[in-house]
């Protein structure tokens, strides 16, 4: 319970300071701007593994806890209970900020601004970076310290700076479909949730092919530093 409590909890900071940058922003005449909502989104990730990440491993994601079962680093039986913590956090927090800002439109849900194709491959590209850095900055199926921190909020902030103009750098299916429904725009809504999971599969042959033996499938060995040599 102390996991899908952190999980739900993770999540819903997440989508409510992330989609409410974007919400914020729309109201008030573009005072955040598109660099302040990515900035948004990476440093809210940062906070919440600091947080979170010696509980529950602060998956915050569907994508990313499939990626984890995926390569061995986190038991199929947990699945479930994960991704259902992580959705539940995301449609409260759109409900209440549906509540707190009912002129609030789409309520910052993705939506592609270019063709269907295009977001879907970025998405998918998006997903494997985040995931694979991931994968390669964390202990089985959990994300610890300042190292798995800032790496991982930095990647997100860095893939909505770039992408999300275009695609919306979902990166995280729950992240995508609460918005969504909560707002009732549900326009392309199989997207996210299929690229993103995609994208995340993706990322574990990947960390195969670049890591030693045993890194999926097993648990990573600790990646040695300059001063532990």
């Amino acid at each position: 319970m102390k996991k899908a409590l952190a999980e739900f909890l993770g999540t819903f900071f997440l989508v409510f300071a992330g989609t409410g940058a974007i919400v914020i922003n729309g109201l008030s005449g573009g005072a955040i701007g598109h660099a302040g909502i990515a900035l948004t989104f990476g440093l809210v990730v940062m906070a919440m593994i600091h947080a979170f990440g010696d509980v529950s491993g602060a998956h915050l994601n569907p994508a990313v806890t499939l990626g984890f079962a995926a390569a061995g680093r986190f038991s199929w039986r947990e699945v479930p209970g994960y991704v259902a913590a992580q959705l539940a956090g995301a449609f409260a927090a759109s409900g209440l900020m549906r509540v707190l800002f009912p002129a609030g439109g789409a309520l910052g849900a993705t939506l592609p601004a270019g063709s269907v194709g295009q977001s879907f491959v970025l998405e998918v590209v998006l997903t494997a970076a985040l995931m694979l850095v991931i994968l390669s900055v964390s202990m089985g199926g959990k994300e610890k310290g300042i190292t798995a921190g800032v790496a991982i909020g930095a990647t997100v902030g860095l893939e909505a700076l770039f992408a999300g103009p275009i695609c919306g750098a979902s990166m995280n299916p729950a992240r995508s479909l609460a918005p969504a429904i909560v707002s009732g725009h549900l326009e392309h809504l199989w997207l996210y949730p299929v690229a993103t999971i995609f994208g995340a599969l993706i990322a574990v042959p990947l960390c195969i092919g670049v890591r030693e033996p045993g890194c999926c499938g097993g648990k990573c060995a600790p990646t040695s530093t300059p001063s532990s040599r």
